[in-house]
């Protein structure tokens, strides 16, 4: 989400600061097995001090690197490449070390027998339809 605040034009930039929460890393969110509810968004408001945003603390530091609320001073934004806003800090859990990995055959048969069981799905729900349609 971003938020912004509508203001007249100036010279130099209003921003001073982007403050950044991130809710994406290691947080696995689906419609049915693992919802977005309220409550996984109670520190994002906690943090966030809508009537006292002078106060905002971070919980990201080099000594917290697992801190999900950083702040970007105006500089280092824009001497990022092309001024990108796809910003990462944390380190993601799922991306498994590569010494960890299964050999490249078996993930290849993993795959196939997952595109299998796809193809096979569809072909049920195909003929599913083409039933409804000569009906």
């Amino acid at each position: 989400m971003l938020f912004f605040e509508k203001k007249g034009a100036s010279e130099t930039p209003w921003t001073k600061q982007l403050w950044i929460y991130d809710l994406r890393t290691n947080k696995h969110f689906t419609l049915k097995t693992n919802p977005l509810s309220r409550a996984d968004l109670d520190e994002f408001v906690d943090l966030y001090q809508v009537g006292n945003r002078h106060q905002r603390a971070a919980t990201w530091s080099p000594e917290n690197p697992d801190g999900r609320w950083r702040a970007y001073s105006y500089d280092e934004l824009v001497a990022r490449d092309k001024t990108s806003l796809d910003i990462f800090w944390l380190k993601d859990a799922s991306l498994a070390d590569s010494d960890d990995l299964p050999s490249p055959g078996v993930i290849a048969r993993d795959i196939v027998e997952d595109l299998q069981a796809a193809l096979s799905q569809f072909k049920l729900i195909a003929a599913d339809l083409d039933e409804t349609v000569d009906e």
